[in-house]
């Protein structure tokens, strides 16, 4: 069957076997993961929830990991990584999505306000390292904040599903009750798993501004909370020196659960992921050379942006997904000169060398095949 798609494949050129196929149907491909929307819902003020129909390539999630999703927009093809909130192995094969509509973000906010039932987005197979061991720990930490609680929210209803018997806090941090999304579903565990804590938290506000359902009696709902710390982590989890701790949220918290941890001597039992990029320290003044982009024949001064933000301004198009170092869409060959990474601040000048343009800014003279 290889073979024979190689021949067809052959045979269309210059386009793709799938670039007619989807003429006919948008789902039909031979060898491009698609999925179609089947449900929208919008209950939570700023997101929304997808569910997706994938094609036959998909081979599912393990709770915790993301997702590439692919649309057009303006004749433009734009790709972002999203993480999975249903539990894995869902025998229907759909996949469901909660995607905050973060401000600027061209993606997420085209999705939450055009996407309806019967549309058509690319897809990728699942990735990313963040997941639960498959051996279950006896005591296991889940904390999120934000839009963080995707990945964390699969765990959590993975090991309901499971019917975890260990001992779970799943410890959460949202700006305002009505901006925690699936809260029905959080109030079922809780109610249904009496070994599992789930705990609300809404720093700032003040203790009466807390409003909801009768489950809050379970959920440990408060109002007026501080922000992750020590004293927190203790009264919610004295056992975390002994579990797995889960941690997906806004840089503060990633922060604040990695000082922690570090102190504690308990590293090793952190897993943390996080879908912002946070950049070393860049003096734009000191930007100086030139940046080659050799396989285009284009030459640009180097502005301290990062490779890729210099290749658009450019007018170059090269492919990217995530535009946070996560998902390596971006790669390209760097054949000479030094790049900073921002995520880490450290420099590399070894020649010919795949570096990912999203995290990465030139220092000096640059050459860069693209």
């Amino acid at each position: 069957m290889v073979d024979l798609i190689d021949l067809v494949q052959t045979l269309t050129t210059p386009h793709p076997l799938d670039r007619y196929l989807e003429l006919v149907r948008p789902t039909l491909t031979a060898r491009q993961m698609r999925a179609e929307i089947t449900h929208v819902r919008r209950s939570t003020p700023g997101s929304v929830t997808l569910t997706l129909r994938p094609t036959r390539h998909w081979r599912g999630h393990i709770a915790g990991q993301y997702v590439q999703i692919g649309v057009v927009i303006d004749g433009v093809r734009h790709t972002r990584c999203y993480s999975p909130v249903n539990p894995e192995g869902r025998r229907d094969r759909h996949i469901q999505l909660t995607i905050k509509a973060h401000r600027g973000g061209l993606v997420s906010q085209y999705l939450h306000h055009h996407a309806v039932p019967g549309m058509v987005v690319d897809l990728t197979p699942a990735g990313g390292t963040f997941a639960l061991p498959e051996l279950r720990p006896e005591r296991i930490l889940l904390v999120s904040g934000g839009s963080g609680i995707t990945p964390v929210l699969s765990m959590l209803q993975t090991l309901a599903a499971e019917g975890y018997p260990g001992e779970l806090v799943f410890l959460h941090y949202a700006k305002s009750p009505v901006l925690v999304p699936h809260r029905a579903e959080l109030d079922a565990i809780a109610q249904a798993h009496k070994s599992f804590r789930i705990e609300l938290r809404y720093p700032g506000r003040r203790a009466t501004d807390a409003h909801g359902p009768a489950g809050l009696r379970v959920c440990g709902e408060l109002s007026g909370g501080g922000y992750f710390d020590y004293d927190e982590l203790e009264r919610v989890a004295p056992w975390f020196a002994d579990a797995q701790t889960f941690v997906c949220g806004p840089r503060p918290l990633m922060d604040a659960a990695r000082k922690i941890f570090e102190a504690e001597q308990l590293a090793d039992r952190l897993h943390t992921e996080e879908f912002t990029l946070s950049p070393a320290p860049v003096d734009l003044g000191e930007a100086h050379g030139t940046v080659n982009f050799s396989g285009s024949g284009v030459s640009a001064a180097n502005t301290g942006a990062t490779l890729l933000e210099q290749a658009e301004a450019a007018g170059l198009d090269p492919e990217y997904g995530c535009r946070m170092g996560i998902c390596f869409s971006c790669t390209a060959v760097r054949r000479t000169g030094c790049t900073r990474n921002l995520r880490t601040g450290e420099t590399d000048s070894d020649p010919d060398q795949p570096i990912q343009l999203c995290v990465n800014a030139p220092v000096g003279d640059v050459e860069i095949d693209i």
